[in-house]
């Protein structure tokens, strides 16, 4: 049901959120953004459009450019669940792209969070 609920919020309604969370630690808009663009293939006009379109979270998650196959090396623990072992696709890139937000808040190197 939970799952449900999140797959048809709008993507810019947890985008805001994404940008407050790492804007209070001191990072930025555009970090959040190369996270974006670098997981899922998005680019600067491509999320322009999501965000203007309200496009929905399971919609921005089934139409995405291409998914960086570097994403698998995303481990730990998000929301109290551990990322390598959600089963459905959607979720874990959901969960994919908050374990990224929230290392970006917690200070670390762009180049550590995108996995260089």
């Amino acid at each position: 049901m939970e799952n449900q609920r999140i797959f048809t919020m709008s993507f810019g309604s947890v985008y805001k959120l994404y940008i407050n969370k790492a804007e209070r630690k001191g990072r930025t808009k555009e970090e959040v953004n190369q996270i974006i663009f670098w997981l899922f293939g998005y680019n600067s006009s491509t999320l322009a459009k999501i965000l203007e379109d309200e496009t929905n979270f399971k919609d921005f998650l089934n139409d995405a450019p291409q998914l960086n196959p570097l994403r698998e090396k995303i481990t730990g623990v998000v929301c109290g669940i551990r990322v390598e072992n959600i089963e459905d696709p959607l979720m874990k890139q959901i969960r994919y792209l908050d374990k990224l937000i929230d290392e970006l808040a917690k200070g670390k190197k762009m180049e550590k969070i995108l996995r260089t």
